[in-house]
C-alpha cells in the first residue's frame, strides 16, 4: 500500500453551518429502506462553514508538502551525489518549514473556540469543541458492482439504485448539522456499515476501496482499506459533533446546562467507547491516549456546568450552602487539573493545541480561586443564631470536613464561634483567591488565542476585582498579624459525571441492499454455488421434498427416488425463486402455496447450496444495534480464525474482548440453521 502522504487530495466540503442549521431534507414516516436525509448545504457562507472551508484548504496543503516531502526523502537516500544530497537537504529544510507553518495555522483554526459558543450575552467561561474530521469521497460503484457479479452472481445494474443511495448517505454524512438531527445522520451511516461489512467486506480479502480522513487537529492524513477505520472515524465525528452541540447551549438557565450536561457526557461516552473497541489508530487523534485526554475534558467540562448548575440554584447565603459552592469549584479545579497532566504526557505535549492546554490550566487556577472566594465567603458572613441550635450543629459539622488536612491552631469548632477567628481564616482564603485569580490571568495573557477572547477575559477580571474587593473589606489599618496560609479545601461534588455510551439503537436503519437476500445465507463471509434451475413434475406420491425454515426457506430432506431426487434436488439447497419469483425473503407457508398452486406442467425451482461459512452464524442473530453489544463482534466471532490482523499503524483492527456480549437486536428471519438442528415448522411435500 502506498504511504497516505502520496495519495491525491480531494477538496473536502464544510462540515457544517449555523447554529441553527438543518437538514435539506428530513425523513418522512413510512419510508421503507435507506435515508433520504441530507448533510447541510456545504456552500453556506456561515462563519463555522468558512472556518472548516479553511481546514480544507490546510488539509490540501499539508498533504501536498508531505507528498513533496517524501519525494525528497526518497532521492536523498537513493543518490550518491554530494552536489544533489545538498540541495535536497536545503529542499527538505525548506518543505519542513513550510510543514511547521500549516501545522501552526491549522492548530490556530482547531483553537478558534468562539465560533462554536452560544449567542447568548451571559458571561460564562467558554468551553472547548472539537472540529470534526474531514474526509474524501469514497466511489464505492466499481467495487460492490464487481462483488455482486463475482460473489453473488448476480446482474449488478440492478443495484446501481442502492449503491447511489449508500453514496448519498456517505455524502450527507460528511457535511452533518450540529443538531439532533446530524447526530442521527453520524448514527444512520455507522448503522448502515454494519450491514455493509457483512455484505461485502469478506474476510479473506478486502474490497479495494480506499477511506482517507484527516487528523482532526494536525490535518495529517491517513488512509486504510478496512472499514473500522471508516466506523471509528464516524464515532469519533459522533463525539466531537456532541462537544458542538454542548458548547453551543445557552448555560444562563439551567435548561442550557442540563442540555450542555448531556451532550458532553455523550461525547464522553463516543470517545470512550472508541477508545475501548477499536485499536492501533492511523492517527493521533483516535490514539489511545488522544482518547483518554478527549475522555477528561469532557467530564471536566461536565463538571464546570454542574458547578454552574449549583450557583444558578444556590439562592441563599447559607454558611453550609457557600461551603458546598467552595468544594464544588474545588473539584472542578481537580478534573482539569487532571486533564491538564494528561496533556503534559510526552506523546500529547507536541499534539495538543497550545490554545487548549492554556485554556485548561486557565480553568483549573481559576476554579481553585473560586473555591477560596465562596470558603471567604462561608466564613465573613456566618453568623451564629441562639434560636437556630440546629442549624448550627449542621454548619459546624459540615466545617469539620471541609479541609483535606486540621490545619494547626485553635479548633476549628473555636474558629467557627469566634467572629475575629472566622475574619482572619476568611482573609487567608481571600489572599489564596487573589493569588490564584492572578496566575489564572496570566497563564491567559500568555496565549494570543485566549487573548482574543473577550468573554474570558471578563470573567477573569470580574471575578478577579469581586475577591479584591471583598479582602479590602476585609484589611484594616491595625491588622499588623501576618495573614495565615489558608488550608486546602476538600473537593466534593452533589452529582458526578457520567460517561453515556452511545446508543445506536435509537436510529432504526433497513440494510441498503436487502434485495439481495437474508444476511444469514447471502453474506460476504458465505460460499455457495452457482444458482441451478430444478424443474419439478408433481408425482403420485407428492413433489417428494421436506422443506423447513423462512427467509429462505430450506430444503431439509428430499424422498430417495421421489420427483425431487431426481430432479437433482440436494437436501441443504436453499430456494431463492419458484417460476422466477424471487423468494429469499418468504415466509415457510408463501413458499409453500407457490408450489400448491403449479400448474400441470411443473413448477421451475431456482436454488443455491451453501457450501461454507467463514464464520460461525449459526444459532447466531445478525445484530443491528450496538448498544449493548461491543464494536469487536466480528472480531470476537473469528477469535478462531488464521491470518488475524497484526498490531501495525497500517492494519488498524477492533480490540477483542475476553467475556462476550448479549445479543441485542434480532432481525426478523435471520438464522443459519444445521440441517440436522431443530425441526420447527417442518413439512412433507
Amino acid at each position: 500500500m502506498e504511504e497516505p502522504a502520496t495519495r491525491q487530495f480531494e477538496m473536502s466540503l464544510s462540515d457544517g453551518a449555523s447554529d441553527d442549521d438543518l437538514p435539506l431534507t428530513l425523513p418522512t414516516e413510512g419510508s421503507q429502506s435507506g435515508s433520504i436525509r441530507k448533510g447541510c448545504d456545504p456552500f453556506a457562507q456561515t462563519q463555522r462553514s468558512k472556518l472548516q472551508h479553511r481546514r480544507a484548504r490546510i488539509n490540501q496543503q499539508i498533504n501536498k508538502e508531505m507528498r513533496m516531502r517524501a519525494g525528497a526523502e526518497n532521492l536523498f537516500r537513493a543518490t550518491s551525489n554530494n552536489k544533489v544530497k545538498e540541495t535536497v537537504a536545503l529542499e527538505l529544510s525548506f518543505v519542513n518549514s513550510n510543514l511547521q507553518l500549516l501545522k501552526e495555522e491549522l492548530e490556530e483554526l482547531n483553537s478558534n473556540m468562539e465560533v462554536y459558543q452560544t449567542d447568548s450575552e451571559a458571561v460564562n467561561v467558554p468551553m472547548i469543541p472539537l472540529g470534526l474530521k474531514e474526509t474524501k469521497e469514497v466511489d464505492f460503484t466499481v467495487s460492490i458492482q464487481d462483488f455482486i457479479c463475482e460473489h453473488y452472481g448476480e446482474d449488478s445494474s440492478l443495484y446501481d439504485k442502492e449503491i447511489k443511495e449508500l453514496m448519498e448517505l456517505r455524502q450527507a454524512m460528511r457535511t452533518p448539522s450540529r443538531n439532533q438531527a446530524g447526530l442521527e445522520l453520524l448514527m444512520e451511516y455507522y448503522n448502515q456499515m454494519y450491514y455493509l461489512d457483512q455484505r461485502f467486506f469478506p474476510l479473506h480479502r478486502n474490497l479495494g476501496v480506499h477511506f482517507h480522513w484527516y487528523d482532526s487537529l494536525t490535518g495529517v492524513p491517513s488512509c486504510q482499506r478496512t472499514l473500522a477505520f471508516e466506523k471509528g472515524s464516524v464515532l469519533f465525528n459522533i463525539g466531537a459533533l456532541y462537544t458542538q452541540i454542548g458548547a453551543r447551549q445557552d448555560r444562563s438557565a439551567t435548561a442550557g446546562i442540563d442540555k450542555a450536561i448531556d451532550a458532553f457526557q455523550r461525547a464522553a461516552g463516543a470517545f470512550n467507547y472508541l477508545k475501548e473497541n477499536f485499536s492501533n489508530a492511523p492517527s493521533l487523534d483516535m490514539s489511545n491516549p488522544s482518547l483518554c485526554m478527549l475522555v477528561r475534558l469532557m467530564v471536566a467540562q461536565v463538571q464546570e456546568c454542574v458547578f454552574e448548575r449549583v450557583t444558578l440554584t444556590t439562592q441563599d447565603t447559607h454558611f453550609t450552602s457557600q461551603l458546598r459552592l467552595a468544594q464544588e469549584a474545588a473539584r472542578v479545579s481537580d478534573v482539569y487539573l487532571l486533564v491538564q497532566q494528561t496533556m503534559t504526557q510526552p506523546l500529547m505535549k507536541d499534539y495538543v493545541p497550545f490554545s487548549w492546554a492554556s485554556m485548561v490550566q486557565v480553568k483549573s487556577e481559576h476554579f481553585r480561586a473560586l473555591s477560596h472566594y465562596y470558603a471567604a465567603v462561608a466564613l465573613c458572613d456566618h453568623t451564629l443564631s441562639a434560636e437556630d441550635e440546629e442549624g448550627d450543629e449542621e454548619a459546624e459539622k459540615a466545617f469539620l470536613q471541609f479541609y483535606i488536612n486540621v490545619p494547626a491552631g485553635p479548633p476549628l469548632s473555636q474558629i467557627l464561634r469566634d467572629p475575629e477567628k472566622r475574619r482572619k481564616l476568611g482573609k487567608a482564603h481571600l489572599r489564596r483567591a487573589v493569588i490564584r485569580h492572578e496566575e489564572a490571568m496570566r497563564v491567559h495573557s500568555l496565549c494570543k488565542i485566549l487573548r482574543k477572547m473577550d468573554i474570558l477575559q471578563d470573567v477573569l477580571s470580574l471575578t478577579h476585582k469581586r475577591s479584591l474587593d471583598k479582602y479590602s473589606e476585609l484589611d484594616r489599618e491595625d491588622d499588623f498579624d501576618e495573614t495565615a496560609e489558608a488550608p486546602e479545601i476538600q473537593s466534593q461534588t452533589h452529582q458526578k459525571p457520567d460517561i453515556t455510551p452511545p446508543n445506536f439503537s435509537t436510529v432504526q436503519v433497513t440494510d441498503i441492499f436487502q434485495r439481495l437476500g437474508p444476511l444469514s445465507v447471502f453474506c460476504a463471509r458465505a460460499r455457495w454455488g452457482p444458482i441451478r434451475v430444478i424443474c419439478l413434475q408433481r408425482g403420485e406420491g407428492g413433489l417428494g421434498l421436506t422443506l423447513r425454515g423462512d427467509s429462505p426457506v430450506l430444503v431439509a430432506g428430499v424422498v430417495p427416488g421421489g420427483c425431487a431426487a431426481e430432479a437433482g434436488l440436494r437436501e441443504g439447497d436453499y430456494i431463492v425463486a419458484v417460476d422466477g419469483q424471487d423468494c429469499k425473503w418468504a415466509k415457510h407457508g408463501e413458499v409453500v402455496h407457490m408450489l400448491k398452486s403449479c400448474s400441470d406442467r411443473g413448477v421451475e425451482l431456482s436454488v443455491v447450496t451453501l457450501h461454507s461459512h467463514d464464520i460461525q452464524v449459526e444459532r447466531r442473530a445478525i445484530m443491528l444495534s450496538h448498544s449493548s453489544d461491543k464494536e469487536n463482534t466480528r472480531q470476537r466471532l473469528l477469535s478462531g480464525a488464521k491470518g488475524q490482523s497484526s498490531a501495525s499503524l497500517l492494519n488498524w483492527n477492533r480490540k477483542k474482548k475476553r467475556d462476550g456480549s448479549g445479543v441485542t437486536k434480532r432481525l426478523g428471519s435471520t438464522f443459519s440453521l444445521s440441517f440436522g438442528s431443530i425441526r420447527d415448522n417442518e413439512a412433507m411435500y
